[in-house]
């Protein structure tokens, strides 16, 4: 889990002596990397396409950890997570900055990010994008060495990510540009990806998650390592399948934290998209790679000792409720964002889902408020009489279970057929 005061001076943008932003100023492996004390971060102009300013103006509920101040955009504070030294959950202090999403004039597959801030010694700065296509949102990239999509995307929305060292001092963001175009090549898009990972207990009533949320009992959504997949608050946009290895019970929920462990570790990602510890192979968290066979000196991205193999956090309620386990162990998680096809939101839950189209099969799992399903295809069953609609259709999941449609708040993603 996350959770994310020093006056630094205002530099003025002069595009004379700007610095360019180099892959050497991002973070690598084993931490973060630094710019000179109170340096300003300037980027260069990117090339010619739409263009528009990130709104930092307005801080709200779906932010975390951030203020606005006449200087501009800065962590609200620079202490680093109250857990213990050892927990799994984040070494620094962060926070984040929510945009609204801006709709594209045309299509584009790529955009880049010029930053304009200073950045103390400890701090770091990175704009992300993502971008909207028929199958839902792409996932989060790094926009200010330039974000490709795999097709091409008709909305853009921009999120700001402050890092600190605890205590340390935090980088005043005066502006965020942001430049769509379509000169990208596109590649095919990918299926959907399925791994078996260890999962672990969250626990942690009453902290705040990554997003913003304040843990509730029995509370249903996952953490994962990365904040590429991680869903803005009150969203299911990145949304996980979490399944029992012999495949009894199934959980669809959110993910609405970072961790365990590490927060730059996407291991569902190829080497060539997986933004740290390229050289493992897809699939394969880091802390499992460190606990198991000493990788990296058997730390984790901070420089602690990993204690589990654990590649995802489960809420109490997907925990005990949705796959009914006692202890932690082995699960299959499904990336659904990966894949294809409709999908649909779950508006009300934690949602039953059954072997059969009616309340009468067995109940096979939840699907979480908010979660995001894969739709196969869909049949004539019971009557239900949901906060939604009436009616008798049951959508297949593509497990095989069902759900009422009565309780799903919308379908996107392509027509639904009938099975």
């Amino acid at each position: 889990m996350t959770r994310p005061r020093c006056r630094i001076p205002s530099v003025a943008l002069v595009a004379t002596s700007s610095l360019l932003l180099t892959a050497a100023l991002l973070p690598t492996v084993g931490g973060v990397a630094d710019a000179a004390p109170d340096s300003p971060l300037v980027l260069a102009t990117a090339p010619s396409g739409e263009r528009w300013d990130a709104d930092l103006s307005v801080v709200d509920r779906d932010d975390v950890n951030v203020r606005r101040t006449a200087a501009g955009l800065r962590l609200r504070e620079t202490r680093a997570t109250g857990h213990r030294g050892r927990s799994p959950h984040s070494a620094v202090a962060e926070g984040m900055l929510l945009t609204t999403s801006r709709a594209l004039a045309r299509p584009a597959t790529r955009v880049r990010a010029e930053i304009d801030a200073s950045v103390p010694t400890g701090a770091t700065v990175e704009a992300q994008v993502r971008g909207w296509r028929t199958l839902g949102w792409t996932e989060w990239q790094t926009a200010t060495v330039g974000a490709v999509f795999d097709r091409s995307v008709t909305q853009v929305q921009t999120r700001v990510v402050l890092t600190a060292t605890d205590g340390g001092a935090t980088a005043t963001v005066r502006g965020v540009r942001l430049t769509a175009d379509a000169t990208a090549a596109v590649s095919a898009a990918t299926p959907g990806r399925t791994y078996r990972v260890y999962a672990t207990r969250v626990g942690l009533v009453g902290e705040v998650t990554a997003n913003g949320r304040t843990v509730q009992p029995r509370d249903h959504f996952v953490a994962l390592p990365s904040r590429r997949g991680l869903s803005p608050l009150n969203t299911g946009d990145y949304t996980v399948r979490v399944c029992t290895t012999n495949g009894a019970r199934c959980e669809y929920a959110p993910v609405w934290d970072v961790g365990p462990w590490n927060t730059r570790d996407d291991y569902w990602n190829p080497s060539s998209v997986r933004e740290n510890w390229k050289d493992l192979p897809q699939g394969r968290p880091e802390a499992q790679a460190a606990y198991q066979s000493g990788y990296n000196g058997g730390r984790d991205q901070f420089g602690r000792t990993v204690l589990n193999p654990a590649g995802i956090d489960l809420a109490d309620g997907t925990f005990w409720d949705g796959l009914q386990l006692t202890t932690n162990a082995w699960v299959d998680v499904a990336y659904l964002w990966t894949g294809g096809g409709p999908r649909g939101v779950v508006g009300d839950g934690p949602l039953n889902i059954r072997s059969g189209a009616g309340t009468s099969y067995a109940v096979r799992g939840l699907a979480a408020r908010l979660a995001h399903v894969p739709i196969q295809c869909y049949v004539t069953g019971q009557r239900v009489v949901g906060p939604y609609r009436t009616t008798t259709r049951w959508n297949r999941l593509a497990t095989g279970q069902y759900v009422s449609h009565a309780y799903l708040s919308s379908v996107y993603g392509g027509s639904v057929p009938v099975c």
